[in-house]
């Protein structure tokens, strides 16, 4: 037999809001939290993984760093977004 997962004990805990205890109510809603905080990751295949694991070490980012990084380059390299305009005070690779 599995246990219910957290939205199920959230919903059951709604239809019977008076009988849940205060103590029970916090430790679901700590628990739902929780699983929010950490929904944010994507799961890629293997190979895909093993790239993003090599790229975020090289550059020296986290995987989620990685990700948004390689998203808002995506998106400005095919005019999705604008791309970001460097100003004279700003750091460059020395690539013109």
């Amino acid at each position: 037999m599995t246990s219910p997962d957290t939205a199920t004990l959230l919903e059951e805990a709604a239809d019977r809001i008076a009988d849940v205890s205060r103590a029970d109510l916090q430790i679901m809603l700590r628990r739902a939290a929780l699983l929010l905080r950490n929904s944010g990751s994507i799961a890629f295949e293997d190979d895909i993984e093993e790239a993003l694991r090599d790229l975020s070490g090289e550059i020296g980012k986290t995987r989620n760093d990685t990700i948004r990084f390689i998203v808002r380059e995506w998106m400005e390299k095919n005019t999705y977004l604008p791309v970001h305009l460097v100003d004279e005070d700003s750091e460059v690779d020395g690539i013109a």
